[in-house]
């Protein structure tokens, strides 16, 4: 590490340094980023596939004729991968499928009155857009989180974006699992100006009406922009630079807990990590078993920075952890602790929850078939993790009888005329007119 880590005693912290000790790391000034976003994403809605090969080339190092991933590209990629790797795909893809196929629910049909049926239908987001980033690695996973909930939900047109590498090519193994999970539609092209276009599409990349899908934050930024836009696209919730939130007791081992923590920073340098303990010994072995650790790990600079722009905290008992953490709404929380279950009732605000010391984050991210995409950022205190509810429109229905307008008609009329909407109570009392006169004849 770049230096060590020195626990902070959140007793001895007044409320300013404990909102320091909570504090994301800040990437860029956030004005000056969403600037730039916002000019990246005018120019894409302006020149369209034009400038999308023109920041391919700058930011990818790839020369690009066609975004569109070909049959050929398809076929290829196919013969990249070893069997134990086309495995671990296809039995990932069989738990995710499990889970989020429990999700779906029969339509709400309840009769709320005598003569007056409510429903409620889902209905699939025709189009969807799903981002799979690259950043330094290919991420076959995310394209199954992605797709999976979507193929579920029933959305007819499932349309994936994912940068290319430097020969102009997308990453094998994300073809692979995205054909694996019913996606053929798939664009080379990544960042902010793969949200711009599939906001308001281009020649090539279609437009869809919902983006979902993590990224950086520039990402992040393109997709709040596009959202706040009439003309743009919905997005699923703010899912940027990747967090974890340890609290152990000292019970586990240290060298778990360094390697739940070093999973998590070695995503980006701008990945948060947290541990809250209420054990000082603890708390020191952990220190000393991330050091080790990260001796050997491949991505060490990256995970270093990470590490080093992280928090241990000390508190008193884990009454105090869970408030801690509550406060910090962490995307990843991972309870190392005695009887993890009976804490889980303290969790308030997390994306994802991890009980004990054989469930490894790496297990969410991957295969135990709950999604990775959760929100981060303290989104967790008011937004969930990606389901399949999130691919589909809940629209309600209401039906009256002749018999339940005359029953409750007179409700409606009485309301809508407290509230001044004259035109409202007409609605319902020319109707009850006609009614009485049919009964009068």
């Amino acid at each position: 590490m770049n230096a060590p880590l020195t626990p902070l005693e959140w007793s001895q912290l007044d409320e300013s340094g404990r909102r320091s000790a909570l504090r994301r790391s800040a990437v860029t000034e956030a004005r000056e980023l969403l600037s730039r976003v916002r000019e990246l994403v005018q120019d894409v809605r302006a020149r369209g596939d034009g400038a999308l090969r023109e920041y391919t080339r700058r930011y990818d190092g790839a020369e690009l004729e066609e975004l569109a991933v070909s049959d050929a590209e398809f076929a290829a990629a196919g013969a990249t991968l070893a069997p134990a790797q086309a495995e671990a795909i296809s039995r990932a893809i069989d738990t995710v499928t499990r889970f989020h196929q429990a999700q779906t629910g029969a339509p709400i049909r309840v009769e709320t009155a005598p003569g007056v049926v409510c429903e409620r239908i889902d209905v699939p987001i025709h189009a969807v857009g799903l981002y799979v980033p690259a950043g330094t690695a290919p991420l076959p996973s995310t394209a199954i989180m992605l797709a999976i909930p979507a193929r579920i939900a029933g959305c007819p047109r499932r349309i994936m974006c994912t940068p290319p590498r430097s020969d102009g090519t997308a990453a094998p193994a994300v073809l692979i699992a995205a054909l694996a999970c019913g996606v053929t539609e798939i664009y080379k092209v990544g960042g902010a100006q793969a949200i711009a276009a599939l906001a308001y599409g281009t020649h090539s990349v279609p437009r869809v009406d919902k983006i979902f899908g993590p990224g950086n934050a520039w990402v992040t930024a393109a997709k709040q922009l596009v959202s706040a836009d009439a003309a743009g696209a919905a997005i699923d919730l703010p899912a940027g630079p990747s967090e974890v939130l340890v609290i152990s007791d000292g019970s586990s081992r240290a060298d778990f807990v360094a390697a739940d923590l070093l999973a998590q920073a070695e995503h980006s340098a701008d990945a948060q990590v947290l541990l809250v303990t209420d054990s000082q010994r603890h708390a020191r072995e952990c220190i000393d078993a991330l050091g080790r650790q990260l001796e050997d790990l491949p991505r060490r600079d990256i995970a270093a920075r990470s590490v080093t722009a992280g928090r241990v905290i000390l508190v008193a008992d884990l009454e105090t952890a869970f408030e801690v953490s509550n406060e910090y709404a962490p995307e990843h929380l991972i309870l190392h602790v005695s009887a993890p279950r009976r804490w889980l009732p303290r969790v308030r605000n997390a994306g994802s929850v991890f009980l004990g010391g054989y469930t490894p984050e790496s297990l969410g991210d991957y295969c135990s078939g709950t999604n990775h995409v959760l929100p981060t950022g303290g989104h967790a205190r008011a937004c969930s993790g990606l389901g399949v509810s999130d691919f589909v429109k809940r629209i309600t229905v209401q039906e009256a009888s002749a018999d339940g307008l005359r029953a409750l008609g007179p409700v409606a009329i009485t309301l809508a005329r407290m509230e001044g909407l004259e035109a409202h109570a007409r609605a319902v009392s020319v109707r009850l007119s006609v009614l009485e006169a049919e009964s009068a004849a």
